[in-house]
């Protein structure tokens, strides 16, 4: 079987049935990679170090030379490898990348062809997908923002919207963090910039697959970073742009809904994500929120923290050109605001 090439605008469908094999090297993969892609690297970090090295300071047959020492001996060990991965004797057609699409993808296919693989190599490699990420932000997209203070469940009611059928992009679990200084706890190291925007990219595209080109997609409100992570300049132009639904819900129901939420995690946890916010939120707040953490009345330091946070997002909703509809909810029951918030919009 002849290995053939897909282009990069093709790969998302593609993709959607057939395993992604990306041959960089484990740190390249680690610091970025398409999503769903499957790591079989042709080289070791090392490898690709002594390659890189020879190849600028001998020469480019040198470098090939030495690549094919390595490549020979990890040949076996590579389709092994793909077959252990991919568990399934059914999947037999696979795309092969690697950086450029180049030589590593190239004597990849081979291999995989060889074996009995069907093979296509990605036109352009992970370049090419970058770019292809890149111009996703540009495109342009009908979105509703999903505001309301802290502790309205916002997160919660964009997973049930996702039930209802609605199109929702979750940027806090493509960020993996919450939002606040407190959306780490729990949670593992959030991804590189470059990852977030992967997953943003194809999240955005695979909406464009399963709905009509103007569909209104559910986003929540942010400010342009989640944790360590930057939203795209450009995206983040069209949600300031944006239908804006605002939930209000009273307070006391929204404290509770924090503790439920972040009361369990350790008192040291919520200390330090405390002293993370102390030049915003004041000494005096500071101090008192940490010692009533410190004393177990983790109500008493929740109220204070939440009422911050009831400022800080009053400053954050001058970001956005277009006044919100409010919607006025009285408890913070996910499935009945649901309901009523798709009743209100006539989508029910």
């Amino acid at each position: 079987m002849a290995v053939q090439r897909i282009a990069i605008d093709e790969l998302l469908a593609f993709s959607a049935s057939h395993p992604i094999i990306d041959v960089r090297s484990p740190s390249e993969y680690g610091h970025a990679h398409i999503p769903q892609a499957l790591s079989i690297p042709i080289f070791d970090d090392e490898q690709r170090k002594i390659i890189g090295t020879a190849y600028k300071q001998q020469s480019r047959e040198q470098a090939i030379k030495l690549g094919l020492d390595f490549f020979g001996l990890k040949m076996r060990s590579m389709v092994e490898s793909l077959e252990q991965t991919l568990n399934d004797s059914n999947k037999k057609t696979i795309v092969v990348h690697c950086w450029r699409g180049g030589m590593r993808s190239a004597a990849v296919a081979w291999l995989f062809d060889l074996y009995g693989y069907k093979v296509y190599t990605l036109q352009g490699g992970y370049k090419a997908y970058r770019n292809w990420v890149l111009r996703q932000f540009s495109l342009p997209y009908q979105l509703r923002v999903l505001s309301g203070y802290t502790g309205s469940g916002k997160t919660e009611i964009l997973k049930e919207l996702s039930k209802e059928g609605q199109p929702v992009i979750d940027l806090e679990a493509l960020a993996g963090h919450r939002g606040s200084a407190f959306g780490q706890l729990g949670l593992p190291q959030q991804a590189s910039n470059e990852q977030f925007e992967n997953q943003l990219a194809n999240a955005l595209a695979a909406i464009r697959l399963r709905f009509p080109k103007q569909a209104t997609i559910w986003v929540e409100s942010e400010s342009s970073r989640i944790g360590n992570l930057n939203i795209h300049p450009d995206f983040f132009e069209q949600m300031k742009k944006a239908e804006r639904i605002q939930l209000n819900i009273p307070f006391a129901q929204r404290l509770a809904y924090i503790m439920a939420g972040y009361g369990a995690f350790p008192t040291n946890d919520l200390i330090a994500a405390t002293e993370r916010i102390k030049n915003r939120l004041g000494g005096l707040d500071t101090k008192t929120t940490i010692a009533h953490l410190t004393n177990g009345a983790t109500k008493e330091a929740f109220a204070i923290l939440l009422q911050y946070y009831d400022r800080y997002y009053d400053k954050s909703k001058t970001l956005y050109e277009k006044a919100a509809q409010v919607i006025n909810l009285d408890s913070t029951d996910t499935t009945i605001n649901t309901q009523y918030i798709l009743k209100q919009l006539n989508l029910k």
